[in-house]
Order: structure tokens, then C-alpha cells, then sequence
């Protein structure tokens, strides 16, 4: 067994020391602002999965997403029925929130991906790998080209979370409409 398979283990199921770990570093990332620039990952196995490697141009950064039910802001005026509730149902799941913040922070960077990184009952810290768009590294690179060509990878939900929030992991039945999109099938029909 490889030693990144440790890690995923003491992620997932750790002991009563890997647990004190863990628990320390909540409250590190607590006192730590909401998004953070990071010398290394935090869980390497999920780095290295989503094409993570320690060279010039890629970025990493633990952002913090709010957790619980997504509200508008308070109700001024009208009362009509449609108007009256401040709940708001999102497609997005919270990791794509995350994704989008870091890229509007980053603005040279594309999203190459992102996994959790903690989570308590207010927040949730996702860490995103990010792509330097002109750096010459990332240029030469077969594997990051294509990602780095790519503009608005995270504003237009073609990451792992992306594709996730918008039902295209699935396919077959019940997925008919899921693509291009739900919009476009609309505007098909």
C-alpha cells in the first residue's frame, strides 16, 4: 500500500492522536482569515488526485464557506407572495461557492480543482488548486495547458463541483434533460 493511502486513511478514520490533529488545526483554520493563501496541501492524496504537483504556477488556497441555509437579503418593500420568503434554494453545493470566490480573488489563476479540508457546524474550508494562466511553467506543461486556456473554469461549473451541482456525473435514465444544460434543453423544447 502506498503512503498516500495512509493519509486518506488517517483523513477519513483516524485515531485518537490523528484526531487531536485534526482538531488542532480547526482551530488554527478558525483564526486564519477567510481566504488564505497555503505553502502545501493539507490532505496530499486528494491534492495529487486532482493533478496537484509542488511547481511554479500552481496556487493553493483554503477558502471558508459559510454554512446552513442560503437567505436574500431583508424583504423593503412588496407583497405579493412571491416576494415573501427570505430563503433562497441554490443548485450550487458549497464547494462550487468556494471555487468561485477563490477565482474572483485570483484573477491571473483557473480552478484545476478543490477538496474539504475541514468542516465544523458554522463553516466549511475547502482548499482549491489553482492554475497560473500565463506562467511559462504552466505553458510547457502538456497536462495544465488545456486547463489554463480554459476562462471562467469555476464561473462556469465545468469543475468536479461544478459538474456535480449540475447533474452531469450521472447519465442515462432520469438524466435526459441534464444536457448541455437544463437551461439549454429548455430553450430546445
Amino acid at each position: 500500500m502506498g503512503y498516500l493511502k495512509y493519509v486518506k486513511q488517517a483523513f477519513l478514520a483516524p485515531t485518537e492522536e490523528q484526531a487531536k490533529v485534526q482538531r488542532d488545526r480547526l482551530l488554527e483554520f478558525r483564526r486564519d482569515p477567510v481566504l488564505i493563501r497555503i505553502e502545501r496541501p493539507t490532505r496530499i492524496d486528494r491534492a495529487r488526485a486532482l493533478g496537484y504537483r509542488a511547481k511554479q504556477g500552481i496556487v493553493l488556497v483554503r477558502q471558508r464557506v459559510a454554512r446552513g441555509q442560503h437567505t436574500r437579503p431583508d424583504i423593503k418593500s412588496g407583497r405579493r407572495p412571491k416576494r415573501a420568503h427570505q430563503r433562497k434554494d441554490l443548485s450550487k453545493n458549497y464547494q462550487q461557492i468556494a471555487e468561485e470566490k477563490a477565482s474572483r480573488r485570483y484573477v491571473n489563476c483557473e480552478v484545476l480543482g478543490s477538496y474539504p479540508a475541514a468542516q465544523d457546524g458554522k463553516h466549511t474550508w475547502y482548499e482549491i488548486i489553482l492554475v497560473d494562466r500565463r506562467h511559462p511553467q504552466m505553458l510547457a506543461d502538456k497536462r495544465l495547458i488545456g486547463i489554463a486556456a480554459q476562462r471562467g473554469r469555476a464561473a462556469r461549473g465545468i469543475t468536479g463541483a461544478g459538474k456535480k451541482s449540475r447533474g452531469l456525473t450521472k447519465k442515462g435514465a432520469g438524466t435526459e434533460k441534464n444536457r448541455p444544460s437544463l437551461r439549454a434543453h429548455h430553450r430546445l423544447h
